[in-house]
């Protein structure tokens, strides 16, 4: 019997599963442990802007217009279709003729131009919006940052869009302050009508809250809570002392931003376009950001983010 067993073992197929099955099981076995890091979340905002929204406070002009004989309105004004109507039914040639093709040609122009007009002043316009995602992991040193992100979670006003540009730049400054510890970095842009944008933000957001084990501190829309936990580890002091301070353990810090209009991030190769793709996040103005969420992990002390939870959870990321 036990010489079927080896025989069995030997077999090339079963070998082949047996292989397999041991990948899975490594696979999935630590994909538990691989996002237990717990998070920060700092976040707000709105797609609703006035171009979607009719606003009672915005005051009614009449179309540019005038009036035919008869008491009917043409918009537009000038020489308009219905003025020369009656000259069509009692016949002309030549240069009127030409002169009547051209004012039905530009009395149609104005209709449709004023149409548009008409959407835009009661806010049925949809504008372009831009998704952008900027993630930079970083060694797990810079508990600088952890403090000044903690800092800004429990001050931060989260409920103006003004609030929100001061997040998101004093985020871009902290991590500009510090690129002796940058290690990866990874952006992403896409473009879409507003309506689309709104769903492609939250899909994003969802997608990183979801690595957590737990958001243990959150500002969003200025309601704000934290777990108890310890408080974080000082700052290393000196960039020397990098590769002596848990070595293969990281930080990774995702922005998430919408706003109006164009906004490219350059694609990461170097450490040169972290920092371009910085400055250009932290010059979007308060009129222009429609929503933000600034992510971090780990948040609480103690704890990490290993190599191997970095190819997990941010395997697109790239080395600067």
């Amino acid at each position: 019997m036990r010489n079927k067993w080896f025989q069995l073992i030997k077999h090339p197929l079963v070998k082949t599963l047996m292989v397999v099955a041991l990948v899975v099981t490594l696979v999935f076995g630590h994909a538990g442990d691989a996002l237990a890091a717990s998070g920060g979340r700092i976040g707000g905002g709105s797609f609703r802007t006035p171009t979607r929204m009719p606003s009672s406070s915005r005051t009614y002009t009449a179309p540019r217009g005038g009036y035919y004989p008869g008491g009917g309105y043409y918009p537009g004004g000038g020489f308009g279709f219905p003025f020369v109507m009656p000259y069509f039914f009692v016949g002309g040639g030549g240069l009127f003729t030409i002169l009547l093709f051209l004012a039905i040609a530009g009395f149609l122009v104005r209709s449709f131009r004023s149409i548009g007009q008409a959407e835009d002043e009661l806010g049925y316009s949809t504008p372009t919006v831009s998704v952008a995602k900027l993630q930079v992991g970083l060694l797990s040193s810079a508990r600088a940052l952890q403090s000044d992100l903690n800092r800004i979670a429990t001050s931060a006003n989260t409920s103006s869009p003004e609030g929100l540009t001061q997040v998101l730049q004093e985020t871009t400054l902290a991590l500009l302050r510090h690129p002796e510890y940058w290690v990866y970095a990874g952006t992403e842009t896409q473009q879409a009508r507003l309506d689309a944008a709104e769903a492609q933000f939250n899909r994003l957001a969802l997608t990183e809250r979801s690595k957590f084990s737990e958001e243990t501190l959150t500002n969003v829309n200025n309601q704000i809570r934290q777990a108890t936990v310890k408080a974080a580890l000082p700052a290393v002091e000196g960039a020397g002392a990098l590769a002596e301070q848990a070595p293969g353990e990281f930080i990774v810090v995702t922005m998430l931003v919408a706003a109006t209009g164009d906004l490219q991030l350059p694609a990461i190769n170097s450490e040169a376009d972290v920092r371009r793709a910085l400055s250009q996040l932290g010059s979007v103005s308060s009129d222009r950001l429609l929503a933000l969420e600034v992510l971090w992990t780990p948040q609480a002390e103690g704890d990490t983010l290993s190599s191997e939870d970095m190819l997990t959870a941010y395997p697109t990321l790239k080395r600067v």
